[in-house]
């Protein structure tokens, strides 16, 4: 097929708190919703026949991949009603996909694991159940890495571009705009000084983001640790949220970004995708 299955970094939330109708998630939740599924042609026949999806939530050695034909949900937050800790999310895996990633992270010379006992976790079934809630499309959960190298998060992505002329989309789940808990709960977002800083910080993301080229992009989102804001939006050892961008950046090929933002805690939260 001529057409390459879209690339999308969504913001996923505040644990399940999209699926609770919370006041403060009310524009992702839109989003997920609406414009998520727009972007992936769900519904369509052009829909992704599976989603390779890199969760903020998954840290570890070398890049795992979930590849059970059936995984459990990982309920990994804490302090939430307990209907929360039922839902369900019967979306399929796919072995198959799962060897497709390993092949292409392989070729690229990025070691790897397949994983058939991990649960999806909140950064995946969260914004799934608001994306595709008829649960039918394949979906490959995949790790970041701790080294939380910008290079080989990059370089991670590349690998999987070559998937999207199979039609398999690829989609981050973090918060790229920010993920600093302290500074959220603290009421330090709202102080002038910070929102100044978070627009700037966001206008250094967009910008790498939306770089056309390839090569430029990825030298760009190498520098990422250098960029004003950086460590306030994300602390140190506090990257995982960020990476999934890394990647997604990575895999979606030349041309310009689009992007658009949701109002979460009062906080704009930026959403980029490649077509």
């Amino acid at each position: 097929m001529s057409r390459l299955a879209p690339v999308i970094s969504i913001s996923h939330g505040g644990g399940p708190m999209p699926l609770l109708g919370d006041p403060s998630q009310a524009e992702i939740t839109h989003s997920l919703k609406t414009k998520v599924p727009e972007i992936l042609k769900i519904g369509t026949p052009e829909q992704p026949k599976a989603i390779v999806l890199v969760t903020a939530h998954w840290s570890t050695d070398k890049v795992a991949i979930s590849s059970a034909e059936k995984h459990k949900l990982y309920y990994d937050y804490s302090g939430f009603p307990p209907e929360t800790y039922t839902l369900k999310y019967d979306a399929p895996g796919s072995a198959e996909v799962a060897g497709l990633v390993e092949g292409v992270l392989k070729d690229a010379g990025i070691e790897s694991k397949k994983d058939d006992k991990r649960g999806w976790d909140h950064g995946v079934f969260v914004p799934m159940m608001l994306i595709h809630p008829a649960a039918t499309i394949p979906i490959v959960q995949l790790s970041v890495l701790r080294s939380e190298s910008p290079a080989t998060h990059y370089k991670i992505g590349e690998a999987l571009a070559s998937l999207r002329s199979q039609n398999i989309a690829i989609v981050g789940s973090g918060f790229a705009s920010l993920h600093n808990i302290r500074l959220i709960f603290s009421g330090m977002t709202t102080n002038p000084d910070f929102v100044k800083l978070n627009e700037e910080w966001s206008g250094l993301v967009t910008d790498a983001a939306q770089t056309e080229g390839v090569e430029e992009r990825g030298r760009k989102f190498e520098g990422w640790r250098k960029w004003k804001g950086a460590w306030d939006m994300h602390p140190r050892g506090g990257a995982e949220h960020f990476l999934p961008l890394i990647v997604c950046a990575g895999a979606g090929g030349e041309g310009k970004a689009k992007a658009w933002k949701d109002d979460v805690w009062n906080l704009p939260m930026w959403s980029y995708y490649w077509e």
